[in-house]
C-alpha cells in the first residue's frame, strides 16, 4: 500500500515538474496536459505492443508531448489566442489523435507485453522484492529528471525562461526572441508530462484516451501542497517540493477513497 502511494507519487510527479515548469516558471496557464499525458501513454504503448525497444519508445513518447506543447506555443504566439484557449484547442485535438495513434481504439492493454517495469522486475528479481524494485526505479527516476531541471535552469536559457515568467517586457529589451522561450519552455514540460504519462501506462497495464482527465487539476493541487510544505526560492527546493507535494497528494487520494 505504501509503495504503491509513493510510486504512483514519483510517476505523478514528473508530471508535476512539468505543470510546474508552465504555470510557475513560465506564467503560463497550459491545459495542454490533459492530452500530453495520454499521448505519451498512447505512444508508448503502439511502440511496445509492436516489438520497438522500450527506451526508444520512451524517447518518442518525450518528442511527441515536445511536440504537442510547441503546437500550443505557435498557436499562442503566431495566431495570437489566449493560453488557456491555445492549451484547450490542442488539447481537444489530440483526443482524437490519440485514439487514432492507438488504432482507433479507446483502450490499449500492456500485460502480456515486456515494458521497462518488467525489465527492472526480472534483474533485480532474487535480490528486491518487486514493489521496491519499481520504487527504487521511479524514485532514480524522479531524481535524475529533478537534477536535470535544477541544472538547467541555472543556465542562461534556464534563467531567461524565469526572466519571461516573472517580466516579459525586460526579456524583450535584451533582444531574446520571447516566442521561441515560450515554445522551448511549453515543449519541455509537456514532453515531462508524456513520459508521465508513459511510465503510467506501463505501471497500470494500459493506455487509454481518458488517462488525461483531470491531470492539470492534480498537477495544479501538488504544486500547492508542496508550496505549503516547503517556502524558498531555491531551485533544487522548488523541484524537490513539487515531487513531496505529488507523493502527499496521492496519500490524501488513498485516504479519501
Amino acid at each position: 500500500m505504501i509503495e504503491g502511494i509513493f510510486v504512483e507519487g514519483l510517476i505523478y510527479g514528473i508530471m508535476v515538474l512539468g505543470v510546474f515548469i508552465t504555470f510557475r516558471i513560465l506564467d503560463f496557464p497550459d491545459l495542454t496536459v490533459d492530452g500530453s499525458f495520454p499521448l505519451g501513454a498512447a505512444v508508448m504503448a503502439v511502440m511496445i505492443v509492436n516489438g520497438i525497444n522500450v527506451f526508444f519508445a520512451l524517447f518518442a513518447a518525450f518528442l511527441g508531448g515536445v511536440a504537442a506543447g510547441i503546437v500550443t506555443a505557435l498557436i499562442h504566439n503566431r495566431l495570437k489566442v489566449p493560453h488557456l484557449l491555445a492549451g484547450i484547442l490542442t488539447m481537444t485535438m489530440l483526443w482524437s489523435v490519440n485514439i487514432r495513434i492507438l488504432g482507433n481504439r479507446a483502450n490499449l492493454p500492456l500485460m502480456k507485453n515486456h515494458t521497462i517495469l518488467t525489465d527492472i522486475v526480472e534483474w533485480t528479481e532474487g535480490i528486491l522484492p518487486r514493489d521496491y524494485a519499481v520504487l527504487i526505479f521511479f524514485f532514480l527516476v524522479a531524481m535524475c529528471i529533478k537534477i536535470f531541471l535544477d541544472i538547467f535552469f541555472r543556465t542562461d536559457m534556464g534563467l531567461t525562461l524565469g526572466a519571461l515568467g516573472n517580466n516579459e517586457q525586460m526579456v524583450i529589451s535584451q533582444g531574446i526572441n520571447i516566442h521561441t522561450m515560450k515554445a522551448i519552455g511549453v515543449g519541455l514540460s509537456n514532453g515531462l508530462v508524456a513520459v508521465s504519462g508513459a511510465f503510467a501506462a506501463q505501471y497500470q497495464g494500459f493506455a487509454d484516451v481518458g488517462l488525461g482527465t483531470g491531470i492539470v487539476i492534480i498537477g495544479l493541487a501538488s504544486v500547492m501542497i508542496g508550496e505549503f510544505i516547503l517556502t524558498s526560492n531555491k531551485i533544487w527546493v522548488l523541484t524537490l517540493r513539487v515531487l513531496i507535494g505529488s507523493i502527499i497528494y496521492k496519500g490524501i487520494m488513498y485516504l479519501g477513497r
